[in-house]
């Protein structure tokens, strides 16, 4: 398996420090509003890592952060009259619901920023003694300069970074690209004890203090979107290098960014949505689907229309599920033919046409593809013509199901129970066409149709979806 990794700007070959364990750290949301799609590819993309390793049989030690204390949560916890942390715990718990629609399993450990102030006073304290930091009135800034490999996650010299950044111009500090690892307190801030006074941690310490905590000092992968490969990922490097002397994170693994209508996402453009207003006109999971239709580091283009196309393509691997659970309950069952299991095998090469894209640096526009080919094959071959195996069958769906459970799509189960009233229509129709009564036939299937449901005639009988 191979990732591209941006410390180095190659594809390496994955081989962690532990042959049966990956530790995992992924940068989570700053939790003072709903996520928007920007923040939902990160977090879809690293849970499909984070699944495909674990299909591959490792155990991931996977860290996701919550940041729960910076000056967009002071200042919106203000403008609601509300408390930081009560702010937090609202959207701590509305990103779960999100990401539960979207098939984002849970990290091993959650840890919040406010949780872990002894940990980040604690990594502080190491970069002072060693003379990385210094403190200017209560504010702690970390001394770039004194890092000598500042820039090598960017890939670009101090001096390029300082002309290339938008940085606070603030005279105490030793150099421009210097940063705060501590902030001292401000008139109604939060604020906890600390050697510099009372204080909030920066945005920077945290993610490092939190991924030494929960992982150790070498970790083997870290990730988000292209966004935060500077400042905040070189920071992270920089204090946390620093501080133990050993390497960071071993790969880095960015996701490109998202544009709207072909235009760069931003609320001044009209294009900024959250998860959670898609999610009312679309099902959460043709968002995921919609997310690993491109390479995680291509750009991504969003649109509505795009993911109307997205639906329609999802509802095409369902539709294939539902055909062979239909013809399941119809089909001969014996041991597979000599052309089945032919078939069975062709399926396999297919198989593994999907673990090499995956192994291909998480390349899961062309596992879907494999999906999809898988699909093609199915349809063509599993007919109501073709007196399949049950055991054919089986494999057929079972492997759509285990291969759609690597990306997180294709798991839902088809509501089998209809109402007795939509049952009575489905009898009622089948007996007019019984009676060759095709007007009737007719009416009733574009009732049942308004009612969500729809027909299809086939040798084995009436089969019915819900639209």
């Amino acid at each position: 398996m191979k990732i591209y990794n941006t410390l180095t700007r190659k594809k390496e070959e994955f081989v962690p420090l532990d042959e049966k364990e990956v530790k995992m750290y992924s940068c989570g949301p700053t939790v003072y509003n709903y996520f928007h799609i920007g923040n939902a590819r990160p977090f879809i993309i690293f849970d499909t890592v984070r699944r495909y390793l674990e299909y591959k049989g490792y155990k991931v030690k996977f860290v996701q952060n919550f940041t729960d204390i910076d000056d967009k949560m002071i200042k919106r916890a203000n403008e609601e009259g509300i408390t930081v942390k009560e702010l937090a715990e609202k959207f701590i718990n509305e990103y779960f619901i999100d990401a539960e629609g979207l098939g984002i399993g849970k990290a091993t450990v959650h840890p919040k920023a406010t949780e872990n102030i002894d940990a980040i006073i604690e990594l502080i304290k190491k970069l002072e003694d060693k003379g990385f930091v210094y403190n200017v009135d209560g504010d702690v800034y970390f001394s770039t300069k004194k890092f000598k490999e500042y820039g090598k996650l960017s890939h670009q010299s101090l001096d390029d970074l300082e002309l290339g950044a938008r940085i606070d111009v603030d005279e105490r500090k030793q150099d421009p690209m210097d940063f705060a690892v501590w902030k001292a307190q401000k008139p109604g801030e939060p604020a906890w004890d600390s050697p510099w006074g009372k204080g909030r941690p920066g945005w920077h310490i945290e993610c490092s203090a939190m991924a030494n905590k929960y992982l150790g000092e070498t970790i083997d992968i870290h990730s988000g979107g292209q966004d935060l490969v500077f400042p905040h990922h070189e920071n992270e490097i920089a204090q946390s290098e620093a501080a133990t002397g050993k390497p960071f994170a071993r790969y880095w693994m960015h996701n490109g960014f998202i544009n709207v209508d072909n235009k760069k996402m931003s609320k001044s453009e009209g294009n900024f949505f959250t998860v959670r207003e898609i999610a009312q006109k679309f099902d959460y999971e043709v968002i995921r689907f919609f997310m690993l239709s491109a390479h995680y580091r291509s750009p991504i283009n969003f649109s509505l229309e795009l993911l109307e196309q997205a639906q329609n393509s999802l509802e095409r691997i369902y539709n294939c599920i539902d055909n062979l659970l239909y013809l399941r309950e119809h089909a001969e069952d014996r041991e597979m033919s000599e052309v089945e299991k032919e078939f069975q095998n062709k399926l396999l090469g297919l198989k593994g046409k999907f673990i090499e894209a995956m192994d291909d640096d998480i390349n899961t526009a062309d596992a879907i593809a494999a999906i999809f080919d898988i699909v093609k094959e199915v349809n063509s071959n599993i007919t109501a013509n073709s007196k399949s195996s049950k055991a054919i069958i089986d494999f057929s769906h079972s492997l759509i199901r285990e291969l759609g459970g690597v990306l997180g799509i294709a798991q839902k189960q088809k509501e089998d129970k209809l109402d007795s009233e939509i049952e009575e229509l489905i009898n009622l129709r089948q007996q007019a066409r019984k009676e060759k009564n095709w007007k009737l036939a007719d009416e009733i299937r574009d009732k049942l149709k308004d009612m969500g449901i729809v027909l299809e005639d086939t040798p084995q009988g009436v089969k019915w979806k819900r639209i």
